[in-house]
């Protein structure tokens, strides 16, 4: 079938840089290569054993395997439990709803603010769900530049008021991926005060608050007064309790804006599976010193990864937060897919183009910390082998 018989929305869709850098790597592991997957943000932790127990119990209880419709009170109790203990911020059980995973509600919550031609506000470099949640709205997306030189913070009062005053919701997230750093307080206080003036809803996506390497550790957006006038907040449980494929995750905030993104899932699901949801609560209010042991970890690989890389001469800066580590191509590329694909070739290392987040990715890429330290030391001395990088001079 031709182009004209699917929609123009998948007819915008285009094979992007992974589906490459995928078929160069199978092309390699054929060849017998030794690869080393940097691309992909899969945590190599295993959940907590008391987590996977729950599932276990609630797996073996036939009357879990019927429609679940809504949450638990149990599961929206826990959510109140983890934000109390975790964030300092009260949460009523309006402002809660758990959704499959913060990907596939981002890709849905567009649906709820917008009719076709209002616009949203994206960052670039930015996650690509970010600017999809528009697309999937028909919504007009704009970008906002963030870029090193300001931190990778958004400088609010460069936005053209003729977009301020057409944007419906603005999407936010530090630790943000892929730049790896954190926003400081006042950066909110500032966010919120803007989302105020010009009548615009903040969604911010808080997926990485428990993966900080900064001394103060990773904040709630809600936990800013005011918050919960202008927006809401994603939480996942993929990256915190590695339970990525369970697909948990939840929007919490403003209660108006819950009442209607619950309005608009039910009309496409049927709830979160029930041992899922047992899952989630023993997560959220179980013992979480693995969290800590685990972001620790995580913060040895980064230290590992970036101090080895600027030893052989690629002068990467230490990651802030998230699983990531954003760094500056070397000199000499002609982009950061050029790049990746050289790297891939000469040393086995899959990295991710900074363009895959965006134009402001350019010549950048980024790295998952998903293997420990040992084998991080191993990338060094093969990315060292290739002398693609230049030692420093002494």
């Amino acid at each position: 079938m031709d182009a004209s018989h699917f929609s123009s929305l998948i007819n915008e869709f285009k094979p992007g840089i992974f589906g490459a850098l995928n078929e160069k790597k199978d092309a390699l592991l054929r060849a017998g290569r030794t690869v080393y997957n940097l691309s992909v943000g899969t945590p190599d932790f295993q959940p907590a054993p008391h987590v996977m127990k729950a599932m276990q119990e609630a797996w073996g209880m036939a009357e879990n395997y019927k429609y679940s419709l809504s949450d638990l009170p149990e599961l929206l109790e826990a959510v109140q439990y983890r934000y109390e203990k975790r964030f300092g911020v009260h949460m009523d059980t309006d402002e809660i709803m758990s959704v499959y995973g913060s990907q596939e509600a981002m890709a849905h919550i567009g649906m709820v603010f917008c009719d076709p031609g209002d616009v949203i506000l994206v960052p670039d470099p930015g996650y690509p769900m970010f600017e999809m949640s528009g697309i999937m709205a028909r919504a007009e997306v704009r970008y906002y530049t963030i870029e090193e030189k300001n931190g990778y913070l958004p400088d609010l009062d460069s936005i053209p008021e003729e977009t301020l005053k057409r944007t419906k919701y603005m999407m936010v997230s530090y630790p943000l991926n892929p730049v790896c750093v954190c926003a400081p307080d006042g950066f909110y206080e500032k966010l919120i005060a803007f989302a105020k003036k010009y009548d615009i809803i903040i969604v911010h996506d808080n997926a990485y608050s428990d993966i900080t390497f900064t001394e103060k550790p990773g904040r709630s957006f809600l936990s800013f007064e005011g918050a919960k006038d202008v927006g809401v907040e994603f939480y996942s449980l993929s990256k915190s309790y590695n339970l990525t494929g369970a697909r948990i995750s939840f929007v919490v905030g403003n209660k108006d804006v819950i009442s209607r993104f619950r309005l608009l899932r039910s009309q496409i699901d049927y709830g979160i599976f029930y041992p899922v949801q047992h899952a989630a609560i023993a997560a959220l209010t179980g013992p979480d010193d693995f969290i800590e042991e685990q972001r620790q970890q995580y913060a040895a690989r980064n230290r590992a990864l970036c101090s080895g890389l600027r030893e052989i001469g690629w002068n990467v800066p230490d990651s802030q937060g998230t699983m990531f580590v954003w760094a500056k191509i070397p000199e000499g590329y002609g982009s950061s897919a050029d790049f990746c694909m050289e790297l891939m070739e000469k040393t086995g290392v899959i990295v991710t183009p900074g363009s895959a987040f965006g134009k402001g990715g350019e010549g950048y890429v980024r790295m998952a910390l998903v293997v420990d330290e040992t084998v991080i030391r191993k990338i060094i001395c093969v990315l060292d082998e290739s002398e693609m990088f230049r030692r420093p001079t002494i």
